[in-house]
């Protein structure tokens, strides 16, 4: 029997000493243009959710960009058909961080993250 994205996703927080705190499948994070090409790693970092607004912003690869166009906008339930990896991590809660590549997985907290 396999399991749940939730209980994905409680392994993960416990295996990090992190707090759960999953967001909505209706919320929205911000997608890098690149994210669903296939190049690795993939990473994450979660800032304070904010109504719709989850916290969560993906990209992949080595580079992040300040660039306005860089991120567009992606509700979570979409996630499930085109990148379903990355579902376990996204309960960590803001601060959290994490950065994957095929068996590789790092996940970290970020204080500032959490500077508004």
């Amino acid at each position: 029997m396999s399991k749940t994205v939730e209980e994905m996703q409680r392994e993960i927080c416990r295996k990090f000493g992190m707090e759960f705190d999953a967001p909505g499948s209706g919320q929205i994070l911000g997608a890098s243009r690149n994210l669903f090409s296939g190049e690795v790693p993939i990473n994450g970092l979660r800032h304070p959710s904010k109504d719709e607004v989850s916290g969560w912003y993906l990209w992949s690869g080595e580079e992040w960009s300040d660039a306005d166009d860089f991120f567009d906008p992606l509700h979570i339930y979409h996630l499930d058909d085109v990148l379903p990896v990355v579902l376990p991590y996204l309960a960590l809660p803001p601060g959290g961080r994490f950065l994957i590549a095929g068996d590789y997985e790092d996940v970290w907290f970020d204080e500032s993250l959490l500077v508004v």
